[in-house]
């Protein structure tokens, strides 16, 4: 079976505006109840989060991989360039993201750890 894909990521410079855009726009559900004030939607059809960062504008799709480390050097292979290591998030999953050769950002989450 291929690698899917699990949950997005939205970015923008003011997280409050863009989560009331795309709430407002797609009636998603946006809940901030935590430390980081990331707007998790979980009624979107998959998983994602609305945030405001300083990588914005961006939208950042996340793929399901068994093994972080191998899907990191099999990117960088074929041209991608690794610009987030393996990490736990506090809490949540296990990510890593790269930048492919036309310079979208990528990220990856380890297979099983979406429950954690």
């Amino acid at each position: 079976m291929a690698d899917k894909l699990v949950h997005f990521e939205i970015h923008g410079k003011d997280g409050k505006q863009i989560q009331r855009f795309y709430s407002s726009l797609f009636g998603w559900g946006v809940n901030t109840d935590n430390p980081m004030n990331y707007g998790m939607v979980a009624d979107a059809g998959m998983g994602g989060g609305i945030t405001g960062s300083d990588m914005a504008p961006a939208v950042v799709l996340y793929v399901e991989v068994p093994d972080l480390p191998a899907a990191l050097k099999k990117a960088e292979a074929l041209g991608a360039t690794t610009i987030m290591q393996p990490m736990q998030v506090p809490g949540g999953p296990e990510l890593a993201q790269f930048r492919d050769p036309a310079g979208n950002v990528f990220g990856l989450v380890r297979a099983g750890s979406m429950g954690a």
